[in-house]
C-alpha cells in the first residue's frame, strides 16, 4: 500500500468489489446514481461526508489511510517545555496515542532490517516512542526467533 499518494476512489472501488455489494444498494445508501458512484471511484479525494458514508457501507475505516500518511510523512514537530506551558488548550479532542497498523509496523521493521534506517533514526524521524519500537522488535523476534538474528 502506498500511503504517500492515496487515490481514495480506486481504493473504495476495490473494497466495494471485494464486498460484493450491488450497485443499487450502493446508490441507495450514498443517495446518488451509478454515474456519480463511478465519478467517486475515479476521484483522487472525496468530501469527508462521502468518505464517512463509504466507511459505514463497506465497514472499513478509510480515514485510517490518511492517519497512516500523517504518521509516515508528517510526523508532529517537537515541542519544547516552553511551548507546552504557553500553548492554548484546544477545544478539539486530544489523542494520546498514534494508531500503528500492521502495515506501519512492518514498514518500520523493514527499514530497520534492510539497514535503511537505524533504531535512532526511526525514533527521531517518525516520532515513534523508543519503548514502542523496542516492543515491536521484541514481539517480532519472539514470534520469529531465527528470522532476524541481528535485530
Amino acid at each position: 500500500m502506498n500511503f504517500k499518494n492515496i487515490h481514495i476512489g480506486s481504493l473504495i472501488e476495490k473494497k466495494a468489489a471485494e464486498s460484493g455489494i450491488e450497485i443499487s444498494r450502493i446508490c441507495n445508501f450514498m443517495k446518488c446514481d451509478e454515474d456519480q458512484v463511478n465519478i467517486m471511484y475515479q476521484s483522487h479525494d472525496l468530501s469527508t461526508d462521502h468518505l464517512l458514508r463509504w466507511s459505514k457501507l463497506l465497514e472499513y475505516d478509510f480515514f485510517r489511510l490518511y492517519t497512516q500518511h500523517l504518521i509516515l510523512y508528517a510526523p508532529p514537530g517537537s515541542m519544547n517545555q516552553h511551548n507546552k506551558e504557553t500553548e492554548k488548550k484546544s477545544q478539539l479532542p486530544v489523542f494520546r496515542k498514534n494508531i500503528y497498523t500492521k502495515e506501519i509496523i512492518d514498514f518500520m521493521m523493514d527499514l530497520l532490517h534492510k539497514g535503511v534506517k537505524t533504531k535512532a533514526e526511526i525514533i527521531r524521524e517518525y516520532r515513534i516512542p523508543k519503548t514502542t519500537l523496542y516492543k515491536w522488535i521484541t514481539k517480532e523476534t519472539t514470534a520469529n526467533p531465527n528470522e532476524y538474528e541481528n535485530a
